[in-house]
């Protein structure tokens, strides 16, 4: 037993016999994986998902190979070992969480799941004692450590160029509709509508404490308002925007944000220091915010400037303008 997992196994305490059967439950399981991913990904990516429909092929293929040098070696009978109950051995992360990230973090996550078990057949052969069994540790060993090539030759034949470029402006376009867009609303009402409360209250108090309590209110009740918002009004079904709850946490959360960068200044006691960070702040959102739209909605760069920039400003001021009167 592992002193810091109790109830798991360390590797290095298992028999020759518990590691075919610890390889072959793992190459199930990976099979299992590969076939989830390309489920996943069927509807909206149906090219990659031959691919790994074909990569799961292959890792049932390692398991048959194993299967038949077990029973060559100890019988018929596999025990089921679980990498769950060896301590220090590498895990996989649920298929559920990883497809939220999108398609290019998914075959990311493919290649360190053959990376993981190119390591796991190195560590394998130095326990086998049998020749035959060590030369099909070997063999699988190279086959997981060409997970690249192996891809990429998959992703030849299933997916050309034309589809994979296809795939990838597809994903693009669904992480900007999903959580750029909806977060930069949200930025954007966060950022200009909190301007003219926050900086009327401070040129009206001149008082740091009570500005800043003023700006957390605006900018989270801002936050909850735009996040519940983006959240109900359109389920994404037809307008292909994605998830609801992603779009809501982009825009609640952004906008939270938004207004929390021109109020948190105020935690400096003296005010007039406050002030000229927090307008500084101000500038440097609303340039961000310019670039953004520029970048991801291909917003021409001086029109992001006039609408956002220039429409900001005019808010400050007229903020600056009452809190002074």
């Amino acid at each position: 037993m592992s002193r810091f997992f109790p109830g798991r196994r360390r590797f290095a305490d298992l028999s020759e016999q518990e590691v075919l059967a610890l390889a072959i439950s793992s190459e199930e399981d990976d099979a299992y994986t590969y076939s989830d991913y390309a489920e996943t990904l069927r509807k909206d990516y149906p090219d990659t998902a031959k691919v790994f429909e074909a990569m799961a092929a292959q890792e049932r293929g390692h398991a048959t190979s194993l299967t038949r040098e077990y029973e060559r070696r100890f019988g018929p009978h596999v025990p089921l070992i679980r990498r769950e109950s060896i301590a220090g051995y590498y895990h996989r992360r649920p298929v559920w969480v990883v497809a939220n990230l999108g398609i290019e973090r998914i075959r990311a996550e493919v290649g360190r799941m053959e990376d993981e078990s190119a390591n796991f057949y190195l560590q394998a052969q130095k326990k086998a004692s049998d020749p035959g069994t060590r030369a099909l540790l070997e063999s699988l060993y190279r086959t997981e450590l060409q997970h690249e090539e192996i891809a990429g030759s998959l992703a030849d034949r299933y997916l050309p160029v034309d589809k994979r470029t296809e795939e990838n402006e597809k994903a693009r376009r669904q992480f900007v509709l999903t959580w750029v867009q909806p977060g930069l609303a949200g930025l954007m009402d966060g950022s200009v509508s909190t301007l003219a409360p926050i900086f009327a209250t401070a040129f009206a108090t001149e008082n740091s404490h009570t500005t800043l309590l003023v700006g957390l209110a605006a900018a989270v009740g801002a936050g909850i308002s735009m996040g519940f918002t983006e959240a109900v009004h359109d389920d994404g079904v037809i307008s292909g925007r994605g998830s609801p709850i992603k779009r809501g946490i982009a825009s609640g959360v952004m906008t939270a944000v938004g207004g929390l960068g021109h109020a948190l200044p105020y935690l400096i006691p003296q005010f007039w220091t406050a002030t000229a960070i927090a307008i500084a702040v101000v500038f440097v959102e609303l340039w961000a915010i310019a670039f953004i739209q520029n970048h991801y909605m291909e917003t021409p760069f001086w029109r992001s400037v006039m609408q956002v920039v220039l429409g900001g400003a005019l808010v400050l001021a007229a903020g600056i303008f009452i809190g002074g009167s």
